[in-house]
């Protein structure tokens, strides 16, 4: 990597002047929300010979930076007397329906006022104007126009207000314009990047995304307003698209890049998830997952954002792949299917039997604490008596807590139905008085059904119900309960029984060494799943005869 930068660095060097003064040009120019109205009017059609296939983000830029090519386009669409027109046949409608939106309306015809005005009064006027152009989709914030076939599917963002069912992603194509990228055998790593995105958003807008391109021609932007547009924008998720290089031709395969410094962002799910899915798709050599990215793309970004080189153009074999129409699609359809992941993941609930353990459960609450997951823990009331303190902080950082017996004793506990019963409720009044927690969840020693309980467990199961309990089994399994093993081992037991399933309940041992040395990494192996509690309105996993 540091290589494929030193290489752009020299091969870009005629051009640093030229960029410096446009980053520059850039930096002093305002009115990027101005922009945005006019970029959203012409791409609704509000003005004669308006061009949909403009991203909304490179219009800005280019108008940010004061270029010829903004007044060219300016002209292109209509002088301001035109708009002024578009804006009298619209404007008395809108104000009698809201007279408050007069003043916004007028100055839409006037830069400078559209400029001063405050963000939430142009926001109201954009939807004045997409709404009397009877282009306002009400039912989803992205809609199609003019499609004549795949590849000239336009998509038209409309507004920023948030939208869990349709999430709006940034696709950044690398580079453009005067930068060129990284280069070889004469392939231009901005056009690479540009056609891997836009097979990536039709892939994305097939399955219900919002979808902005920072670029969608060969125009150049700064990092910076790259970054800062998809803050504007308000977007869930930044993906970077890019190209590497090597001085010699040996290195191929696809490295993924996310800023670790803020967990919180979520880059790392979102920058794992892409990684391996698209190394999944096109069958690529898997390289680094790095989260000491120093980009500003990834960094300078307020939500889940990530870089992804897809490939070598240094490597003559991996090239000519990287131009292939083919291989592109295989690329945009595994980043699509990790983007696909990240917000539509799969659920798992991790469970730790026989605490709570001084040492060990401390660890696993450590990790879980760290990661924001709360897990489920059915505890053992001799362990509860040892460990006061464990399982009062269990109950305080907001866990689910069951009953797994009072103690570990099974043809003590299997002998009868009776016996059950009173191990059951000895546990129940030592969590209620340490803990204060009302227990409605429980797990069978052994599972519900077992060696041992083969004789009472179906009357066990109908007295307990009765009486308002729900137990759970589980469907994947650390094994760490078997025999010693090391976290490696445990780890691939969790991958191996979990089977892909929509819905894991996963055992685990809190108790277990090598499992609080593990959990860390287990739930990094998972980025597929949401980590949940059980809760009472779970379907539960259930053994069955």
């Amino acid at each position: 990597m540091r290589y494929e930068r030193e290489n752009r660095s020299r091969k870009n060097g005629r051009n640093t002047r030229r960029r410096w003064l446009e980053d520059c040009a850039a930096a002093a120019a305002g009115g990027i929300a101005a922009v945005f109205l006019f970029t959203a009017m012409e791409t609704m059609g509000m003005f004669p010979g308006g061009d949909a296939a403009v991203s909304p983000v490179a219009a800005e830029a280019q108008a940010a930076a004061g270029s010829q090519a903004a007044a060219e386009a300016q002209a292109a669409t209509g002088s301001q007397t035109v708009a002024a027109e578009a804006q009298a046949a619209t404007g008395s409608q809108a104000a009698a329906v809201n007279p408050a939106v007069t003043e916004s309306q007028a100055a839409a015809t006037n830069p400078a006022a559209l400029q001063a005005l405050p963000a939430s009064e142009i926001r109201k006027l954009a939807e004045y104007q997409l709404e009397a152009a009877g282009k306002n989709d009400r039912s989803g914030t992205w809609q199609e126009t003019g499609v004549q076939s795949r590849t000239e599917k336009q998509t038209v963002f409309q507004t920023t207000e948030s939208d869990p069912e349709h999430p709006l992603i940034i696709i950044d194509p690398g580079h453009g314009g005067t930068d060129e990228g990284c280069y070889a055998g004469g392939v231009l790593e901005k056009d690479i990047n540009l056609e891997i995105a836009k097979k990536l958003r039709e892939e994305l807008v097939e399955s219900g995304y919002r979808v902005i391109l920072t670029r969608e021609t060969d125009t150049y932007m700064t990092k910076e307003q790259r970054a800062e547009a998809a803050n504007r924008y308000g977007a869930d998720a930044f993906v970077s698209i890019h190209q590497n290089t090597y001085e010699e031709e040996e290195p191929t395969g696809i490295e993924t890049w996310y800023d670790g410094t803020d967990p919180s962002r979520d880059s790392r799910r979102l920058a794992l998830l892409i990684h391996e899915e698209t190394v999944k798709r096109t069958g690529a050599k898997e390289r680094e997952l790095r989260g000491d990215a120093g980009f500003v793309v990834t960094g300078w970004t307020k939500m889940p954002a990530c870089l992804i080189e897809t490939g070598f153009l240094s490597s003559p074999e991996e090239r000519g792949k990287l131009t292939q129409a083919e291989y592109q699609e295989k690329l945009a359809e595994g980043i699509a299917g990790g983007i696909d992941a990240f917000f539509h993941p799969k659920t798992m609930y991790l469970t730790f039997d026989d605490g709570p353990s001084a040492e060990n459960t401390a660890a696993v609450l450590d990790v879980l604490k760290a990661r924001n997951i709360k897990a489920t823990f059915f505890l053992v009331g001799e362990n509860v008596r040892k460990n006061p303190e464990v399982a009062k902080r269990i109950a305080a950082e907001g866990h689910t807590i069951g009953i797994h017996c009072n103690r570990h004793d099974y043809e003590q506990i299997y002998q009868s139905t009776a016996s059950y019963l009173e191990d059951f409720n000895e546990a129940y009044k030592t969590v209620l008085e340490v803990t204060g927690v009302r227990v409605t969840l429980f797990r069978f020693p052994g599972g519900s059904i077992n060696a041992y309980n083969k004789p009472v467990y179906q009357d066990i199961i109908k007295e307990m119900t009765a009486r308002g309990f729900i137990y759970f089994d589980w469907n994947a399994s650390l094994e760490d309960a078997l025999k010693k093993s090391e976290p490696e081992e445990l780890i691939a037991n969790a991958r191996e029984t979990a089977l892909g399933r929509k819905h894991v309940v996963m055992l685990a041992h809190d108790i277990v060494h090598s499992t609080a040395l593990c959990l860390n990494d287990l739930i990094d192996q998972f980025p597929e799943y949401r980590m949940e509690p059980l809760t009472p309105e779970v379907t539960p996993v259930q053994f069955h005869p």
